[in-house]
């Protein structure tokens, strides 16, 4: 066989079945990514014949005699295609997990097909941008900026990884290639309730290329939490690594390490397995129902679960003032019941990693994560290793929404490491990401609401039944935090909050995306929308008089043991007239027929800018040889952008520019501490580590400098590569050498501690059109307006409220995990789960309020999950606006819509 890639011949021959992708990832093409296995999601686009192919649907043989292109021969060596340059101009990307495959096929589009690219580019997902910025590179837009010395922070700068991004050269957690590698499969239960009676493991072992199969037999005997917090008592311990029970189907049976992918998948088709079913329970309601099937009988509240008799693994009651008494002499009221569903984080890179024991006896876990330390340190309790000989990190991560605050694989490698003494690899397949990982927690919530003729609430009470799954990772911070912010941002004298969270046997829930606000939102915001439409109040005006002001509590029962949430910013207000003012603009005429209802919605939101405890940042800076500086922060980036705004926090506070900043992050064995990249923390608690140690290293330089010439430090400025004391300039280059020469390092150490915290705002607002007699909605109009604080990078920023929207509009609309009545997720790939394209996301049009935050560094907060948070529960409005009927169960599908909108209008 002869192939040619990227102008060179190669006559290697791939094994048989092997698909064109992962052959050319065995070559070294780590430019083209795994993402669907399944033609679904455009990942791992190359060019055949100078024609896209998704290279994971072609078998490699069919490559023979034709040439193929990958996103490393686009361009001459060196240089970069006009597409490449264009995506770096615009910043099509946010994670870039799906950048190659995206510019290769937009390279490739023909000016008709240009002129639809809803069809043009169904085959490519991006799950983080939103489309607009990688339109803009068709469109031949720049996005970035120039910023001179100390002026990066507030800029439109570029991500500094973009170069390697469009080349194909950015590495992601499986773009290595490590000697000797073993390969880890897993049996999955396909029950959903059981326990594992034997397991015969002979037949399996025989299979050649098979080196071990691991069971409960072969695992710490210890409980734990696959979610990741900085304190344990955040979660329950309710889960081992191997379990002689399963309790949803697709839970770990056993691994088979072998030689290759394919040994150990037919090790695992080998095994075989008696178990004694059990009595299963999947509806949540059902679930703690008197006499229901017990999940976890032997946890007590030692393992921190509420009531496992009951199945509720969490739970929250409190109530200020009197509810009921309020209710029942309320001017106006509203009782209403919303379902949310389940929603899968569909990041393009796949749980995974690889892990191998080095010369020194250190277990390193290379991992697709957003919290190494966390990692690190459970790791390091289950296996019994001191923390020095356990390293984790990641390199680029594709993606993550809250779904890598996990520890899915880390277990695994590190058993199987320990075990084998070879490197071992295991990497989930999408459909073990949808049936084996986890998913937004799905609620059920009640909400009653009264307000005086004035319009002033008088009550709100809310009753949230939680489904967590089969384990409770998550499970309470989530329960407590939906009924949190999404209370405490209106004032109203009785409040009421009953909550439920429960196991169930089917996949686990976690963290996601909003971390439980979404859900409960669309009930709080729909109550204020109906109390504003019964006493003809307009809906901004109703929030106007029941919002939080600066110095007002943010309050929500019961009373929370934290008091460190202060108003660093306030922007809600001008959030709110800013969307007003954009809502009464014209919108562009539809040519719609008289089949379709037109109607407005709005929704705010507010959110605690750190979680709550602490959580914590280490950063250290040093001055290099050549003058530049060494910054290493803990915190991971996967399209979140804080490998950006780090850089830029730096380069501002040294007075230098963000090129004479280098960046090391995402590995324990830098040193320090860092909680994690979740809560919206990367850039507020990290970032004011990071602003701590670069002006304590601004001090030390200025004092150096200062000593050396005899001079008054406070004599002494910054000037990009040099100090200038007294009109002397002394270069950093020349600094760094005489405190060599003197056996010293110029550096400097931040760390954050994640309190106080302060509060963002975002305000949605929709104009939507429904067509009544079919269901059909279009979205005619879309924008939100974000207090941010100080926006630190307006591009970037934008793109995570775009980013947010659009994810949030796919939950809203259409994407939804269908589990049937024996546990059984039916939609486990993209094609039958309805990902976001191109074609579906409208165009929001993105507005910041003008703030700058005491707390946050240099005056901006975080701006990642909350522009998610409001955009289900504005459509909810809008659509009723249009409509008249208030829908109460996501998503908002036309067939869902269609029997209420036949019932009235026929």
């Amino acid at each position: 066989m002869t192939i040619e890639i990227n102008g060179r011949a190669f006559s290697e021959s791939p094994q048989p079945g092997q698909c064109l992708r992962t052959f050319l990832r065995e070559l070294g093409h780590f430019g083209v990514k795994k993402g669907c296995d399944a033609g679904d999601c455009g990942a791992c686009t190359v060019l055949l014949d100078g024609e896209p192919v998704h290279s994971c649907l072609i078998p490699a043989f069919r490559a023979d005699g034709h040439a193929v292109t990958t996103i490393e021969g686009f361009a001459p060596e060196g240089d970069l295609h006009p597409m490449q340059q264009a995506f770096l101009d615009a910043q099509g990307f946010q994670c870039g997990f799906c950048t190659s495959g995206m510019i290769l096929t937009c390279a490739s589009l023909n000016q008709a097909q240009r002129q639809d690219l809803g069809a043009s580019l169904k085959g490519n997902i991006c799950r983080c941008t939103g489309y607009r910025s990688i339109e803009d590179a068709l469109d031949g837009k720049s996005n970035v900026e120039d910023a001179g010395a100390g002026t990066a922070f507030g800029r439109s700068l570029p991500a500094p990884a973009g170069s390697r991004v469009v080349r194909g050269a950015e590495r992601y957690t499986f773009d290595v290639a490590l000697g000797g590698l073993l390969h880890i499969k897993m049996l999955r239960s396909p029950h959903p309730h059981a326990k594992i009676i034997a397991i015969d493991k002979s037949v399996a072992l025989g299979v050649p290329g098979v080196h071990s199969v691991l069971t409960y037999e072969d695992v710490p005997d210890r409980l734990f939490s696959t979610a990741r917090h900085e304190w344990d008592w955040m979660d329950p311990d309710d889960t081992r690594v191997l379990d002689n029970v399963v309790r949803f189907i697709g839970q770990k049976v056993a691994a088979v390490v072998a030689e290759t992918e394919a040994a150990a998948e037919e090790g695992c088709r080998r095994l075989k397995v008696q178990y004694d079913i059990l009595p299963d329970v999947i509806d949540p309601v059902a679930a703690i129902a008197p006499g229901a099937p017990v999940l976890h009988g032997d946890k007590t509240t030692e393992h921190r679960v509420a009531n496992a008799a009951r199945n509720i693994v969490a739970e929250i009651h409190g109530e200020f003032g009197d509810v009921a008494a309020a209710l029942a002499q309320a001017a106006v009221s509203y009782e209403g019941h919303f379902t949310t569903q389940r929603v899968q984080h569909a990041a393009l890179e796949t749980h995974g990693g690889l892990a191998w024991v080095d010369a020194d006896g250190i277990l390193n876990v290379r991992s697709s994560t957003q919290v190494p330390f966390l990692t690190r340190r459970t790791l390091a309790d289950l296996f019994d290793l001191p923390a020095d000989k356990v390293r984790v990190f990641c390199e680029r991560v594709g993606g993550g929404f809250g779904g890598k605050q996990e520890m899915f694989v880390e277990d695994i490698l590190a058993l199987a490491a320990l075990k084998t003494g070879r490197p071992v690899k295991f990497e989930l397949t999408r459909e073990e990401q949808f049936i084996a990982t986890s998913t937004r927690h799905p609620m059920q919530v009640t909400v009653k609401a009264g307000a005086d003729w004035d319009g002033k609430l008088t009550a709100l009470q809310l009753d949230v039944l939680s489904n967590t799954g089969a384990y409770g990772n998550h499970a309470g911070p989530v329960l407590f935090h939906s009924v949190g912010e999404s209370l405490g941002v209106y004032i109203c004298p009785n409040k009421k909050v009953d909550g439920v969270a429960t196991y169930t046997n089917t996949v686990p829930s976690g963290a996601f995306r909003g971390y439980g606000l979404p859900q409960t939102l669309i009930a709080v915001e729909a109550a204020i929308d109906e109390l504003a439409k019964q006493l003809g109040i307009s809906p901004f005006e109703m929030r106007r008089r029941n919002i939080v002001k600066p110095d007002d509590p943010m309050r929500s029962p019961p009373e929370s043991k934290y008091h460190d949430i202060q108003y660093g910013s306030y922007g809600l207000d001008q959030c709110l007239d800013l969307v007003e003012r954009a809502m009464a603009a014209d919108t562009p005429k539809t040519g719609l027929s008289a089949d379709w209802l037109t109607g407005d919605g709005i929704a705010l939101t507010m959110i605690d800018t750190v979680p709550p405890a602490g959580h914590f940042a280490d950063c250290s800076i040093v001055l290099r040889e050549d003058g530049g500086f060494e910054l290493t922060v803990g915190t991971a980036e996967f399209g979140n952008g804080t490998s950006t705004v780090h850089r830029q926090i730096a380069a501002s506070a040294l007075a230098t520019t963000v090129d004479r900043i280098f960046l090391r992050q995402s590995d324990t064995a830098h040193g320090g501490h860092d909680t994690g990249a979740y809560g919206s923390a990367g850039i507020f608690v990290a970032g004011n580590a990071t602003q701590a140690a670069a002006e304590a290293l601004a001090d030390q330089l200025k004092q150096y400098a200062a000593s050396l010439l005899g001079e008054n430090p406070d004599a002494c400025s910054l000037d990009n590569d040099a100090t200038v004391c007294a009109g002397h300039r002394t270069p950093y280059a020349l600094l760094a050498a005489s405190a060599q020469s003197l056996g010293k390092t110029l550096s400097a150490t931040g760390t954050s501690s994640g309190t106080p915290r302060s509060v963002a705002f975002n305000v949605q607002g929709f104009r939507v059109a429904v067509n009544k007699f079919t269901g059909e909605l279009k979205i005619l109009k879309s924008v939100q307006a974000a207090d941010a604080g100080r926006v630190a990078n307006p591009m970037q920023c934008r793109g995570q409220v775009e980013g947010g929207v659009a994810q949030a509009l796919g939950a809203a609309l259409y994407e939804e995990m269908v589990i049937d009545e024996g546990g059984r997720v039916t939609n486990a790939k993209f094609r039958d789960y309805h990902l976001a394209s191109f074609a579906d996301v409208p165009r929001t049009e993105v507005l910041f309020a003008d703030t700058s935050d005491a707390l946050g560094p240099m005056g901006a907060k975080s701006m990642s999950e909350s522009p998610y948070n409001p955009v289900a529960a504005a459509l909810g409005n809008a659509i009723a606006d249009a409509t008249g009927i208030r829908f109460t169960a996501t998503p908002f599908k036309p067939d869902r819509l269609w029997p209420a909108l036949h019932e009235k209008f026929g």
